[in-house]
């Protein structure tokens, strides 16, 4: 009898899924007791602007806005209907750590069923697998960023799937058309998931399209028989983007309005760039931008620089095994395809990378390197699985075995000691917002619970989320028609800014936002001026409105 394939879901990969849950809880447990869920302010603005489709003086789909992409916010939307998980930020947590469990399982399954495809997985091949699961799940940084709301754990997970269903497409094309249509359907649908989590997803789609149709023209008989799969791979693989360029056409007018309007990262670098400055490290420079992003990945791996260049010499080992060994796995090189994107990102996409060991000596964006955790887990077990084929002496074989669980303990118990990187620059740059935020919070909860506030929300709107007090109750930035160009007069938002004691009971403007310098003061009483330091002072106004 012809022995099954071990590509399925059996009980090792459950086994690894319930480990990896664990883990994941004990990292959640740990983070929420120290109140550490909302230190990013991406994480806050992402739960809130789920939480608005539903909680608005104006809900609805529109006000998923455009620059980020809907899917993350679309799973947060029935956690956040609670109130409780809306302030704490779990609600917002509950799709990342899911993610992180089902993106160990796919680094699991994708390092077994490479070497395995066909047959029962030799213990080389097991090893191999749990050390690639090991890498990733254990990773400090990750487990912190499957704590919170931001999109990396999600966008990671349908990274690793995507890979696996096309690794299997192209190892199944050969024998099993059946099995490689179902795969090839599978990853477009994990692609076209990606597509609508990051914008790295539609490079990801169109790198994995490119390998496709390679695949298909050196097969080109069974390819016959996949013309239908094929097809309604491509179909799939490019509906996200298609549909997220015509949602931006039609509500904003600007099919590109993501990339080039008012809250793209290109002209939000432009507004804080200071005349005659250079711009961030790597801006029109390749070689520049390639130092950066590849920094933020070792410091994502390690502390020292040591271990950090020991995990990019195992990478590049690895990559020239594949190419010298093991040809046949070449889906695996797909795991760099992050690596040419943000190197353009931060070229040519206005993308910034700060990090504290170079200039400028800062955090940002320093969480970028962990999407190439994945190509360091893998292809540093694929290093461990070649050795194992080439030892035969068991005190060989032990030392093969160690060697990178004692490079791993070492890398993340320094990474512990310092405190992880994307922990560090969420904290580091959360200190005056947060500030601000819970001096502002303490004053808005005074108020009266039935009185309406005009507030723009793209800053602070944690101070709300910390108040307790409904986005409903709020006239802001999203209560407009977005299509009205250059402005909507006949907005809600607008007609508020321009007469806010018909409108509003209290206006919140903090120094430079659109309500401090578009709302009409007339009549307006200062009621009290917030100042922190690090932030612009914040002024809440009583418009004198009747009480109803």
């Amino acid at each position: 009898m012809r022995p099954q394939p071990e590509y399925r879901w059996d009980r090792e990969t459950t086994l690894v899924s319930q480990i990896a849950a664990g883990v994941s809880l004990l990292a959640f447990l740990f983070y929420f007791r120290r109140g550490d869920l909302l230190l990013y302010g991406d994480a806050v603005a992402h739960i809130n602007i789920a939480r608005r489709v539903f909680d608005s003086q104006t809900p609805g789909w529109l006000q998923l806005g455009t620059v980020w992409l809907p899917l993350p916010h679309l799973l947060m939307i029935p956690f956040l209907i609670s109130d409780s998980a809306w302030q704490t930020g779990i609600g917002g947590t509950v799709p990342s750590v899911c993610a992180y469990v089902l993106g160990t399982a796919g680094i699991f399954r994708l390092v077994r069923t490479a070497w395995s495809f066909r047959s029962q997985p030799k213990p080389e091949a097991r090893f191999a697998a749990w050390l690639a699961a090991a890498i990733y799940a254990a990773n400090p940084n990750l487990l912190y960023l499957q704590t919170t709301a931001m999109t990396e754990a999600l966008y990671l997970a349908l990274f690793i799937w995507s890979l696996v269903h096309f690794s299997e497409f192209a190892q199944a094309l050969d024998s099993d058309t059946q099995s490689a249509g179902s795969s090839l359907t599978k990853c477009s649908w994990c692609l076209a998931g990606a597509c609508l989590t990051r914008y790295d997803g539609w490079f990801l789609a169109a790198a994995i399209g490119v390998a496709a149709c390679v695949v298909m023209f050196r097969w080109s008989e069974p390819a016959k028989k996949l013309r239908p799969a094929f097809m309604r791979f491509v179909l799939l693989a490019a509906a996200a983007p298609v549909l997220w360029l015509a949602y931006n056409a039609i509500i904003y007018r600007n099919p590109l309005e993501f990339a080039t309007g008012p809250y793209s990262a290109k002209a939000i670098e432009q507004k804080n760039a200071t005349p005659g400055e250079p711009g961030h490290p790597g801006s029109d420079d390749l070689r520049v931008a390639f130092s950066y992003f590849l920094k933020s990945a070792e410091l994502n791996l390690a502390e020292e620089a040591g271990l950090q260049r020991l995990w990019v010499a195992l990478l590049l080992a690895g990559t020239v095994i594949l190419f010298v060994f093991d040809k046949d796995r070449w889906p695996l090189l797909m795991l760099f395809v992050p690596l040419p994107f943000y190197i353009l990102s931060v070229a040519y996409g206005g993308v910034p990378i700060f990090l504290p060991v170079w200039w400028p000596f800062s955090y940002y964006n320093a969480r970028y390197g962990i999407e190439l955790l994945p190509a360091f887990a893998v292809f540093t077990a694929l290093i461990a699985h070649f050795a194992f084929r080439w030892v035969q002496t068991v005190p060989a074989r032990i030392a093969v075995g160690l060697t990178p669980i004692i490079l791993l303990v070492a890398s993340y118990a320094l990474i512990w000691r310092a405190q992880p990187v994307c922990y560090r620059e969420a904290w580091i740059n959360s200190r005056s917002r947060v500030a601000l935020e819970t001096e502002l919070a303490a004053t808005l909860a005074r108020l009266p619970h039935d009185s309406v506030l005009l507030m723009y929300l793209g800053d602070h709107v944690g101070a709300l989320q910390r108040a307790a007090i409904p986005l409903h109750r709020t006239i802001n930035e999203g209560n407009h028609r977005p299509w009205e160009k250059p402005a909507d007069p006949n907005g809600l938002w607008e007609r508020a800014l321009a007469d806010p004691q018909r409108y509003a009971d209290y206006v919140v403007a903090i120094d430079n936002d659109p309500v401090a310098t578009g709302v009409q003061k007339r009549d307006l009483s200062s009621m009290v001026v917030i100042r922190t330091l690090g932030q612009p002072p914040a002024t809440v106004y009583w418009t004198h409105r009747p009480l109803r």
